[in-house]
């Protein structure tokens, strides 16, 4: 028989969690399923946190999709390898560079090169394109979110000029690992990656989805303790969107309101780190994109992606890519964030560890 929980149970978790920015598995458990007891003063928190580091500023960072190919077959992913109704790409150098350089001109002083595991796109082309957007700005932050790479590729990117790294590690537990991705693919070789790339100095970005089909509130905490021991310098979650021509294509979208929560629970627990506010939290909803903004985010990626690709590089269903989520409307995205009383900046907004 459950124990009734009280309200003073809830807050003496979330208390401990404030003081030390760190619980153990069984805590954020806990805490999790008795949000609703403490809602209010979480998101209180985190955006008396929010405030005090980055004092109502949002980093923009110019999100260029370079490839919609990909040699895995993630069972989540929309661009994955064996969906036949997907329209593949590989954008060239040419049109890479292009979109850095209209972004340059708009203000933009980080990209992202963002795209699937693919074959394709050689290694040393990337490092040549990494180096072009150097020539480009010397002062641009380069983010790649390219999938697994091995230790010596990595290294040649670093060296090249990319600053930094996003790769979501998904779940930590190894048996919903494998509702979401095949055999074929090794959950250790992604956490593997995850710590070379802190071992070559890359700010490193991991997250996970949000209501992922198996997910437990379990296997969350045991993401957060994950999150606690790696240190990334950013972090990325958004909710689950089903994809078409998936095995979860018919499976429900993550809880947005359970997103923004976390968001603001990521937040606490990392009071520096750069935290966006996601596509796909904006593409269910743009109250809540907006409410992540006011408790936890301080990071929005517009769309770089050439306008005729980019519906192409569809991870889930109907992805927001074309209104204030697009480049070429940053006066409007400028306007609606100083709506809420927030200030877009044009800075690189590099993690500083002060």
């Amino acid at each position: 028989m459950n124990r009734k929980v009280f309200k003073s149970d809830v807050y003496l978790i979330f208390d401990k969690l404030l003081k030390t920015r760190s619980l153990s598995k069984n805590e954020f458990e806990f805490l999790i399923l008795n949000r609703d007891f403490v809602l209010d003063d979480v998101y209180r928190s985190a955006k008396a946190i929010t405030k005090k580091f980055f004092n109502k500023e949002i980093y923009v960072r110019g999100l260029i999709e370079i490839s919609n190919c990909c040699k895995n077959d993630c069972y989540y992913c929309g661009i994955r390898a064996s969906n036949k109704n997907v329209n593949r790409y590989r954008l060239s150098k040419e049109e890479i560079l292009d979109s850095v350089r209209l972004g340059t001109e708009l203000g933009f002083k980080t990209f992202v090169l963002q795209g699937g595991e693919d074959g394709g796109f050689k290694d040393e082309d990337l490092i040549d394109i990494i180096k072009n957007i150097k020539t480009i700005n010397p002062q641009t932050a380069i983010t790649l979110s390219v999938g697994e790479k091995e230790f010596d590729v990595l290294k040649m990117y670093r060296e090249a000029g990319a600053d930094r790294f996003l790769l979501r590690h998904e779940t930590k537990n190894r048996e919903h690992y494998y509702k979401l991705h095949p055999k074929s693919m090794s959950q250790e070789h992604r956490l593997k990656v995850l710590r070379d790339l802190k071992t070559l100095g890359f700010q490193t970005g991991s997250g996970i989805m949000v209501g992922s089909p198996g997910q437990t509130i379990e296997n969350i905490a045991e993401d957060l303790v994950f999150l606690l021991e790696l240190q990334p310098e950013m972090v990325g979650i958004g909710p689950f969107i089903p994809a078409q021509g998936t095995p979860f294509e018919n499976e429900a979208s993550g809880s947005v309101e359970m997103t923004v929560f976390l968001l603001c629970i990521l937040r606490i627990m990392f009071p520096k780190a750069n935290i966006p506010a996601t596509t796909s939290l904006a593409t269910l909803s743009k109250e809540w994109r907006d409410k992540a903004i006011e408790y936890a985010a301080n990071v929005y990626m517009p769309n770089m992606t050439p306008t005729y690709r980019r519906m192409d590089y569809s991870l889930y269903k109907d992805k927001a890519c074309f209104k204030i989520e697009a480049a070429e409307n940053l006066e409007e995205l400028k306007k609606l964030f100083g709506s809420l009383g927030y200030r877009v900046v044009m800075s690189r907004g590099d993690f500083k560890d002060v």
